[in-house]
């Protein structure tokens, strides 16, 4: 970010403000970490602040500090967009064009408010006044704990805010494993556990939560798993029928397109989930080296994210799904094949 923006959005943040926090649709950990501890953050600054979140996001987050201010859009519609309307300040975290946010992008689109930008995913739209954007960041949340020192309130941050910015570096880097966590992520995270954040039960509250229901559904992705060795990838399917059948909550799948991707020399793994509320085939890749899934996302999947995990969608039905990914394996062998 700018020096003179900062020098800007001191000015402006500082004096009372109505404002309006915004993560993409479908929110995860690094989403409602980064919107709680910027909202713990701006409401210590004496603002008007309210959290706005697309839907709902999986029990397992629902432990954090603030989590029962949270409005969700598509159940309290009018409140939520009666808020975007007369905010000063809307501040959209984790996501990079309005589309991500779901039926708020009308909202968010009209508003006139000033809108702030806290993103680390590739090619952002510029919609926002100002925008501070990453893609070498580990997490939404680790860019919001230096906003908070860009603007010298590093005092500002207490155990609360530690909490959920911990949260979400935590969840984005797979428990610090993946290759976006730096000596300086580290570096984050101790100021964190000096500040308040208890990590060893933030691990358990994320993590050590499963349902006997959520582990059976488990055990039925993985005996639905499918290895290309040839093309060192490997796939998960899950129906509706299976998702029904094993109970599933929001969040029970979060994670489970990694299993594909420990296997001894898989380079690419892609989990295909059915949701027949939306018509669509969800779909979660990950990768490991230089191999880009946000590129192979965004040019068959409808999607993007990151060079090592992207997400997508698909139209088709599962199995066509998962034939156009198979179909297009070949395609991609030699950059699979060079890592």
């Amino acid at each position: 970010m700018k020096k003179q923006d900062i020098t800007d959005l001191k000015l402006l943040l500082s004096t009372e403000k109505k404002i309006v926090i915004v993560p993409h649709k479908n929110p995860d950990g690094d989403a409602i970490g980064s919107s709680l501890g910027l909202y713990h953050f701006l409401i210590k600054n004496k603002h008007q602040v309210n959290i706005i979140v697309p839907n709902d996001y999986p029990h397992f987050l629902k432990w954090m500090p603030g989590e029962n201010s949270i409005l969700k859009y598509d159940a309290q519609t009018e409140i939520s967009q009666s808020l975007i309307s007369d905010a000063d300040i809307i501040f959209t975290l984790d996501f990079n064009a309005l589309s991500r946010s779901g039926q708020m992008e009308t909202a968010l689109s009209e508003s006139k408010a000033i809108k702030i930008m806290i993103d680390h995913h590739q090619a952002p739209d510029d919609y926002a006044k100002y925008t501070y954007s990453d893609v070498s960041m580990s997490s939404t949340c680790e860019m919001v704990y230096n906003f908070i020192i860009m603007l010298n309130q590093e005092s500002y941050i207490d155990a609360n805010i530690a909490s959920c910015i911990y949260t979400g570096i935590m969840t984005d880097t797979g428990s610090f494993r993946f290759s976006c966590t730096t000596s300086q992520t580290h570096r984050v995270v101790a100021d964190l556990i000096d500040k308040g954040a208890q990590n060893a039960q933030i691990h358990n509250n994320v993590y050590d939560t499963n349902s006997f229901e959520r582990l059976q559904l488990l055990g039925c992705a993985l005996s639905n798993l499918k290895v290309f060795p040839e093309h060192r990838a490997a796939f998960i399917t899950l129906s509706q029928e299976e998702l029904n059948k094993f109970n599933y909550k929001k969040g029970d799948t979060e994670g489970i397109v990694n299993y594909g991707l420990s296997l001894n020399n898989i380079v690419l793994a892609a989990i295909f989930i059915e949701d027949k509320q939306e018509g669509i085939i969800k779909i979660s890749l990950r990768s490991k080296g230089h191999f880009s899934v946000n590129e192979m996302s965004r040019a068959h999947f409808n999607g993007g994210g990151h060079i090592n995990a992207a997400g997508g969608r698909s139209e088709l039905t599962l199995k066509d799904t998962v034939e156009k990914f198979i179909s297009i394996l070949p395609s991609y062998n030699k950059a699979l094949n060079n890592e």
